[in-house]
């Protein structure tokens, strides 16, 4: 059993640009815990619940190829050691590639660890984790998946989830609560009957972060940033991957 609250958004090719707001009657389905999982204010926010016994997650209706992704969340309040609540895109078909938002709990009065990985081809092993410096549960914060044929931009388990499974779920507290909202995408989704993206290329194509992004990243990195696997030596003895040299990771 996996302590971890999921969304699973299904990424494939794309064909027509799609502009997709807030109603996640229309645009989701619950793929599994449906009693833990609730649709309120008319389609406008989602609840999914962690019991003892399982979990629960959604998915989009339709599946895309490159785009902007934005997601309100508010995490498990109080003590939410040994959860995860994940928002992610996840191919498709046997050559997997992903990219995560997982939100690892902890003991009361300790932060919220932000961990983000990207697979591509199978492989993942680029992990990056931050404190977060605002206190993620007593509102909703918008987060950014940003993907197009340039780059990856992510914005603004009870084995493994909090001090690497030092600390354990305390189920007395379940069910523990994630909350869901405002969703906006504008993507390309994906026709079985063609082969290519027939999206035009536009601004999204080609975005990526300006001056202030690239300073704000920086200073996040340098404030609360816990572990990078670009700086990982020992992990990488054969030297560090490819992309870790690029100017974007300094």
């Amino acid at each position: 059993m996996s302590a971890s609250l999921s969304l699973a958004i299904l990424v494939l090719l794309g064909h027509l640009m799609a502009t997709s707001e807030a109603n996640f009657n229309q645009h989701f389905d619950v793929t599994w815990g449906h009693h833990r999982s609730q649709i309120k204010d008319g389609g406008q926010l989602l609840t999914l619940s962690l019991e003892k016994d399982s979990g629960a997650g959604f998915q989009f209706k339709n599946q895309y190829l490159f785009g902007r992704i934005d997601m309100q969340i508010k995490l498990v309040a109080g003590n939410s050691a040994g959860t995860v609540t994940t928002f992610y895109l996840s191919s498709q078909g046997s050559n997997h590639d992903e990219i995560d938002f997982e939100f690892l709990g902890n003991s009361s009065g300790n932060p919220y660890t932000l961990h983000t990985n990207v697979f591509s081809q199978g492989k993942g092993n680029r992990e990056q984790q931050f404190h977060l410096w605002f206190d993620p549960t007593t509102a909703f914060h918008t987060y950014t998946i940003l993907w197009n044929s340039q780059r990856i931009i992510l914005w603004n388990a009870d084995e493994w989830a909090t001090q690497g499974g030092r600390v354990k779920a305390d189920w007395t507290n379940a069910p523990f609560v994630a909350s869901y909202k405002n969703f906006k995408v504008e993507a390309c989704i994906w026709k079985p009957a063609s082969a290519s993206s027939t999206c035009s290329p536009g601004a999204r194509q080609t975005q990526g972060l300006d001056a202030a992004g690239r300073n704000r990243i920086r200073w996040v990195q340098s404030k609360y940033m816990i572990y990078n696997y670009c700086s990982d030596l020992k992990r990488f003895p054969q030297g560090v991957p490819y992309e870790c040299k690029q100017s974007r990771f300094l």
